[in-house]
């Protein structure tokens, strides 16, 4: 049951949902389950690697046993056969948040993926269509010098883009060189230029933004707990559909790793080691996003300064019922 100041179901919240964002391995799906148990909430998935119904395991979804608390959407929604985009997602994502306000649930939107929130709360940026031949180009340049060249290549033309993506990011890295080579404007200046959707929801935001040192311990103990739990038999089996490596689940965190162990190209600790390394990266972009993005992309209410748990509940329901109270 949720609840406001007086103990009543509030009718007209402040806000359309509450965004619960911040890097991996912070605490975000903890967090959001104990405010939708005690707000009657409806968890919502941001998180593009979450998507794939293949990768439960290594992409740390939420438990069937957490699944059966609170209703959870967007999570597995998709086949690994078929690549995500924030466009797509932000379309199911408003139909999810409009379904669950017009069944009197409130919204909760959990994840790390910056790309998905901003696409929902301040719209896709409006580039140019990429003539062919620049795109080509791109992906032949890419092919030809590889992914590190690639990517001191692009910090020439658009120092920013470079700095939130890694050198392995090969769409993205391509995306933004072709941006920047045929329109001579960084795809940030794009995005920061784009108008927010008419259907764009109101959101309070609260981030979990542990210091990145603080992260690394959780990360190595949740990919070790990974692998009890059968992460090389869920990269066994996605292996075994014989899907195109471009695709986006193909390059999530711990796939290509474990898929080297798989192949007996290197041994189990070799691709834990370069897995854990590659879940600290991932957690060290989504930290600088958070930190110089979000502010511009979003309204950000809260920040917690270090990992969730439960002694922070109190501060965290006093914030959310800042937002959830009948006005």
């Amino acid at each position: 049951m949720s609840e406001d100041e007086n103990g009543q179901r509030s009718q007209r919240p402040a806000i359309d949902a509450l965004v619960v964002a911040g890097p991996t391995a912070g605490g975000k799906s903890a967090l959001a389950l104990a405010v939708a148990e005690r707000f009657g909430g409806t968890i919502i998935n941001a998180d593009s690697q979450q998507l794939y119904r293949e990768l439960r395991i290594l992409t740390a979804r939420p438990s069937a046993e957490d699944e059966a608390r609170v209703p959870h959407r967007l999570y597995g929604a998709l086949p690994a056969s078929e690549a995500g985009s924030a466009e797509r997602w932000r379309q199911m994502a408003v139909a999810e948040i409009q379904a669950v306000a017009a069944a009197g649930g409130r919204p909760i939107l959990v994840g790390g993926t910056g790309l998905y929130l901003r696409a929902l709360i301040q719209g896709l940026a409006a580039v140019p269509e990429i003539p062919e031949a620049v795109r080509a180009e791109g992906r032949a340049l890419h092919l030809e010098i590889g992914g590190p060249a690639f990517h001191d290549r692009l910090a020439g033309l658009d120092p920013e883009a470079a700095e939130r993506l890694a050198p392995g990011d090969s769409q993205r890295l391509v995306r933004a060189w072709e941006v920047v080579t045929a329109t001579g404007r960084p795809l940030g200046d794009w995005q920061r230029a784009s108008v927010p959707p008419a259907d764009a929801p109101r959101v309070a935001a609260l981030l979990v933004m542990p210091p990145r040192l603080a992260l690394q311990p959780a990360i190595g103990t949740r990919f070790r707990a990974m692998l009890a739990a059968g992460a090389v038999a869920e990269v066994e089996a996605l292996l075994a559909l014989g899907l195109s490596p471009d695709l986006p689940a193909m390059k999530a965190v711990g796939v290509p790793e474990l898929a080297g162990y798989v192949a007996g190209q290197t041994s189990l600790e070799v691709a834990t080691a370069a897995a854990i390394r590659a879940s600290e990266q991932y957690a060290k972009r989504q930290l600088t996003w958070f930190r110089h993005q979000a502010p511009r992309d979003m309204p950000v209410n809260r920040i917690l300064r270090e990992q969730y748990s439960e002694r922070l509940l109190p501060e965290i329901f006093s914030f959310v019922r800042r937002f959830w109270l009948t006005r």
